[in-house]
C-alpha cells in the first residue's frame, strides 16, 4: 500500500478507525492495511454499518457512503475505502 494511504488513515477521526478495525477483524484480516492489499481494484468492497448500536457488514460499491442496513433499515452503510478516506 502506498505512504499517502497509510497517512490517510493515520488521521481518520476515531468512529471511522474503529469500525474500520472492526470490519477488517470481520472479514479476516489482521489489519486494515491487510484488506485493503486483498481487495485489490474490485468492483465491490465490504462495507459496515456506522450506528454505533450497529456492527452489520456486507459488500457494497468502493465509493457507497449511505448505503442501506439491512440490520437497523437506515441508510448509513459506508465502504472500506470511504472509511479510509480513499475516496
Amino acid at each position: 500500500m502506498k505512504t499517502w494511504a497509510i497517512l490517510k488513515i493515520g488521521a481518520m477521526n476515531n468512529m471511522n478507525s474503529d469500525k474500520l478495525n472492526l470490519l477488517a477483524e470481520y472479514e479476516g484480516h489482521a489489519s486494515p492495511m491487510d484488506m485493503f492489499e486483498s481487495i485489490g481494484l474490485v468492483d465491490s468492497v465490504p462495507a459496515i454499518c456506522m450506528n454505533s448500536d450497529c456492527d452489520y457488514t456486507t459488500d457494497y460499491e468502493p465509493d457507497i457512503t449511505n448505503g442501506w442496513c439491512e440490520c437497523c433499515n437506515t441508510r448509513s452503510m459506508k465502504s472500506a475505502f470511504v472509511l479510509a478516506g480513499f475516496i
